[in-house]
């Protein structure tokens, strides 16, 4: 008799085998010791497209809307029916007694097992392989506490949930508006909403008048003080004016011993934020490189929302934090301390703990690690190694002076114990280009803005007397790590402390959507800036509420997490999202025609992507790429063999250089810049006739290869 064990991808399904003994190769799968071990190679099996349930949904048209599956179908992609007929046998197989989901441990894990599970017709006992390590004491562990499958229900319900409500709000949502408005405009439940937060950034900064205010810093023996801001110049000089030629008195001195907490552990989002900023990591890049050291059994789960470890990791916790440490160059010379106190908290552990570094760090070739990885490593070891420090404690001087009247103020640090704040500079140093800690920058000043030593009512000589002027700053650019922060948030002020996930999305997916909105061209990355496109803008203000809202989406993602916990009903919360679907539809029956020439519609319905740099006529989308409308022959739909993107195509009639990929060379494709520099003409002969029409000419540049990309 055999037990067979279903992984997620064939890497992991490799891990799993060789320590259960499981070594023996077979077509699709491995064999031994009383074990068959199979994987599903992500997604096997997904919600079938609309034309499955009607093929006359193939077809875009208002008066099909909504579709609302009654029977919802799943279906295998055409790609994978080979890997889906080999578990489909393993599953029924004569001699299988039970099946292990051993995929990923988590919300969509479980969606990719059960979906194979349920299409294969499967109904052998189901247990589930629950483990936050690749390390083999962890898989032995899991394998020796098998858990039985249904115990995972809600998470499944859960996963299918959302799978639902994006097929329906996407599907029923992005037909809707394509058809009012006579173009592709890709709509989703947490892209849209995530869309609008920096659509709202973009028009705060655009909206932003900046206000000058005005400083006056004084000069003293050893430090300078400087007064409150002030809106009038005029009174600013006034005061400068009084204080010159006079003598400031120390009003008073306080001293204040503080201290500061180390940072807790990282979830995938905080990872994911301080990748990005220290970095200059995407957050789908972190998650890769992340996923990547978890297959290597170097770190922890990846898709994880706790920032805590729970108690049973207490006591090998000082083992794990030293040889972390000595794997760690830039810890050299810096003493280790480990307080698992201050990382362990039962409570706040969900579905998986903390990301942290396995004690495989020890027997590692780190250098032989991509780059992204051995980065993404060292991060995630010094996060850990600040997390169980000591807190950093200095001594705060505040002192106030009076003068002319007026009293001015400064502040002075002096380090007591470094604390955790040692290892954290240490790492910072060893980083080319890391930007400042945001977060901490302005909690303590830095060691070395030491006053002098002062007594109130000491009389202090003036050197000078200044007027700064200064300005208020604008709300700034959303960069991936503060738009990750954002999207953590939404809708949080609006729920009280007992919701357990607040949001949009989750630390899984986040990455995820914001790709997909740089793809679609609402989004672009400009450095490390997101700023919205001009589609993304006329896409928010033609989107209501119901669709963009991040507060709704929000209540939707906590939703979602009562399901899992079997606390709301499944058909509870499809019924609402369908209610919404088809309340939209209901509602936005038509479109003025002000709002069309938003999108620049032409006659036909197509959008208008520029004009045509040699008869001036429009530039549209058709069906198998841009064309010019007019008759002059000008071909602006390729570009030396390669057909351009709606994007690509915006860029070049506006003269604007653009990126290609995949142009064909004799060694091979490659990447180029190419620049617009004039138009020419071709002919080439094809079935015995003559074509002539226009194209541009290019000036190329080759892009800079990157060494942070791993």
């Amino acid at each position: 008799m055999m037990k067979l064990v279903i992984a997620e991808k064939p890497s992991v399904a490799q891990s799993l085998s060789a320590v259960i003994g499981a070594t023996a190769r077979k077509d699709g799968y491995l064999e031994g010791n009383g074990w068959r071990v199979s994987w599903c190679v992500g997604h096997l099996a997904g919600l079938a497209d609309a034309d499955v349930y009607n093929p006359d949904y193939a077809k875009w048209r208002y008066d099909d809307l909504p579709i609302l599956p009654e029977h919802w179908q799943m279906v295998v992609g055409k790609d994978k029916k080979k890997q889906f007929a080999v578990l489909k046998q393993l599953m029924n197989a004569p001699d299988v007694t039970e099946v292990v989901n051993a995929c990923d441990a988590g919300r969509e894990g479980e969606l990719i097992f059960r979906s194979v599970y349920e299409l294969a017709d499967c109904q052998k006992p189901m247990k589930r392989l629950w483990i936050s390590s690749m390390e083999d004491s962890a898989i032995r562990e899991g394998f020796a506490n098998l858990r039985p499958g249904a115990d995972y229900d809600g998470l499944r319900d859960a996963a299918l949930c959302r799978a639902k409500a994006d097929w329906l709000v996407g599907i029923n949502a992005t037909r809707l508006f394509s058809v009012l408005y006579h173009r592709t405009l890709n709509i989703g439940r947490v892209m849209s909403p995530t869309l609008a937060l920096i659509v709202q950034r973009e028009a705060e900064i655009d909206t932003f008048k900046p206000v000058p205010f005005y400083t006056v810093v004084l000069e003293l023996p050893g430090f300078s003080v400087s007064g409150e801001r002030m809106a009038d110049k005029a009174a600013a000089e006034q005061l400068k004016a009084a204080c010159q030629g006079t003598a400031a008195t120390v009003k008073k001195v306080e001293r204040r011993d503080k201290s500061e907490k180390p940072p807790a552990l990282y979830d995938l989002t905080t990872l994911q934020r301080d990748a990005n900023r220290l970095l200059g990591y995407t957050a789908q890049q972190t998650l890769d490189y992340l996923q990547n050291l978890y297959e290597k059994k170097l770190c922890t789960y990846p898709r994880t929302d706790s920032r805590y470890l729970t108690s049973d990791m207490a006591e090998g916790l000082p083992v794990l934090v030293n040889l972390v440490a000595n794997a760690m160059p830039f810890r050299k010379g810096i003493a280790i301390s480990c307080d698992a106190g201050a990382v362990i908290n039962d409570k706040k552990v969900t579905d998986h703990h903390a990301v942290i570094p396995t004690r495989n760090l020890q027997n590692a070739d780190l250098s032989g690690l991509p780059v992204g990885e051995k980065a993404v490593l060292e991060l995630v070891a010094q996060r850990l190694l600040c997390a169980v420090a000591e807190p950093h404690t200095y001594s705060e001087t505040a002192v106030t002076v009076e003068c002319a009247g007026a009293e001015f103020t400064t502040k002075g640090k002096t380090v007591k114990r470094p604390g955790w704040r040692a290892l954290d500079t240490a790492y910072r140093a060893a980083l080319k280009n890391a930007e400042p800690d945001k977060e901490t920058e302005d909690k303590a000043l830095p060691d070395g803005d030491r006053l002098p030593e002062l007594s109130e009512g000491q009389t202090l000589p003036l050197s000078s007397a200044a007027v700064k002027e200064g300005k208020t700053s604008p709300p700034k650019h959303f960069t991936e790590d503060s738009l990750l922060s954002a999207m953590e948030r939404a809708g949080a002020e609006d729920m009280g402390d007992e919701v357990e996930r607040k949001g949009l999305g989750t630390p899984a997916t986040r990455a995820d959507i914001i790709e997909k909105l740089v793809k679609d061209g609402f989004v672009k990355r400009e450095k490390k800036q997101m700023i919205p496109t001009e589609d993304g803008m006329k896409l928010i203000t033609i989107l209501p509420d119901v669709v963009k809202s991040p507060k709704l989406t929000a209540d939707w993602e906590n939703e979602l997490t009562l399901v899992s916990k079997g606390e709301v009903a499944a058909e509870q919360f499809m019924s609402g999202i369908e209610a919404m679907v088809t309340d939209l539809v209901k509602t936005y029956h038509s479109v003025s025609d002000e709002h069309k020439a938003m999108f620049g519609t032409g006659k036909g319905g197509q959008e208008v992507l520029g004009k045509c740099p040699k008869c001036g006529a429009d530039v549209v989308r058709g069906k198998f790429g841009a064309y010019c409308t007019g008759k002059c022959g000008m071909n602006v739909g390729k570009a030396l063999g390669v057909t351009l993107s709606d994007t690509q195509v915006k860029s070049l009639l506006q003269g604007k250089k653009i990126l290609v990929k995949g142009l064909k060379g004799k060694k091979g494709s490659y990447d180029a810049y190419l620049i617009p520099e004039r138009i020419e003409e071709f002919s080439y002969t094809k079935d015995g006739k003559e074509i002539k029409g226009l194209q541009y000419k290019f000036k190329m540049e080759f892009p800079k290869t990157k060494g942070k990309q791993g």
